[in-house]
């Protein structure tokens, strides 16, 4: 599996995501021969201006999946269901866990593992183990069995880079998991969760900040640069934890408000108001059936509790990234630009 051409195609499967679009783009901008593979009726916004070649199939489509990944010299994964806040979890463990193995499957194949360089997996900082007063390494692992107190959106991402890991040691897929953190920067097309509350505070309209809220955080374009360089540089069987530093809810909100010029919130929630109403709204998921974002799993998942040290990526990718409040910076002047898009394009109409 070695030996590949610099000239060889590479892929992006989950192109019209957030951090793979931007993978994507980062890819095309060094002239390389992109594929893509994305789904059926999917919003492809953040890279129909690229000239890529497209493959349009979901991660259980074995045959265009084999024939994307077939002659590339790279692969890089970014497919996840983020939903933290789903009632039944079942959705998270389908495309989490069994849709990833039955892609490394396809790409352990004889005649599709030839010539590919790395499988370079988006994992995720929860898979890391962390406690407060210790700060965490790739070397911190998670066990199922010893923490009941794991999310199900955790435990299907601990499953999947597990199976990568295992791939990579027993079936010959150089595999490597890139662990990302919350994810910041413009391009937000699909207005992912942390996106939104930089919308909402760069229009002025959120009415409060969750006070307690802490997470590691990191620019979208850092990150997918940080994928770039794992295919370059990563080591096969390694994970790398990829953020900047650990922020608060209310610094984002007061940056993003900052660089839209507009008034950040000045009252807060507490910490243990925000539980209350998370405590309520997972009663309420019980009781009519229904996926309520804010929940006591989705909270947890708000909550990070201790920070982490990215000297690996730094010292063997060569990875250095922007502070992350740049990137705050930009989401907020994206969504500025796109409602401004927006009003001229309904005066014009």
């Amino acid at each position: 599996m070695t030996g590949s051409s610099p000239a060889a195609p590479v892929l992006v499967i989950g192109a019209n995501g957030y951090l793979g679009s931007h993978v994507t783009r980062r890819l095309v901008a060094d002239g390389r021969d992109v594929r893509v593979m994305v789904r059926e009726g999917a919003n492809t916004i953040g890279i129909d201006d690229l000239e890529v070649t497209r493959f349009v199939g979901d991660i259980w489509d074995d045959a265009v999946l084999r024939e994307a990944m077939t002659g590339c010299a790279d692969v890089y994964y970014c497919v996840v269901d983020t939903r933290g806040w789903l009632r039944d979890p079942a959705p998270l463990f389908h495309t989490n866990v069994e849709g990833t193995r039955n892609v490394l499957d396809i790409a352990v194949e004889p005649g599709v593992a030839e010539g590919l360089r790395k499988f370079v997996f988006t994992s995720s900082y929860v898979t890391v183990g962390r406690r407060r007063g210790h700060v965490a390494t790739e070397a911190d692992t998670i066990s199922e069995a010893a923490d009941a107190r794991l999310t199900p959106y955790v435990r299907s991402r601990v499953q999947a880079e597990n199976l990568v890991m295992d791939y990579a040691r027993n079936h010959g897929l150089p595999g490597v998991a890139m662990c990302v953190s919350t994810t910041y920067g413009g391009a937000d097309w699909g207005r992912t969760p942390h996106g939104a509350i930089i919308a909402g505070a760069a229009f002025g309209k959120l009415p409060f900040v969750m006070s307690g809220i802490e997470l590691e955080a990191v620019g979208v374009d850092d990150a997918a640069q940080a994928m770039l360089l794992a295919a370059e540089k990563g080591r096969v069987g390694e994970r790398y934890l990829i953020s900047e530093k650990m922020i608060s809810n209310a610094e984002v909100v007061r940056i993003a408000a900052e660089a839209a010029g507009v008034a950040a919130p000045t009252r807060t929630m507490p910490l243990a108001l925000s539980y209350a109403m998370a405590a309520l709204g997972s009663a309420k998921a019980r009781l009519t059936g229904t996926d309520e974002r804010l929940s006591l799993g989705s909270l947890r998942l708000m909550r990070a509790e201790a920070l982490v040290d990215c000297s690996k990526a730094r010292r063997e990718l060569g990875w250095q990234p922007r502070p992350v409040e740049e990137s705050i910076r930009e989401a907020a002047k994206f969504w500025v630009g796109l409602r401004e898009a927006k009003r001229a394009s309904r005066s014009a109409g």
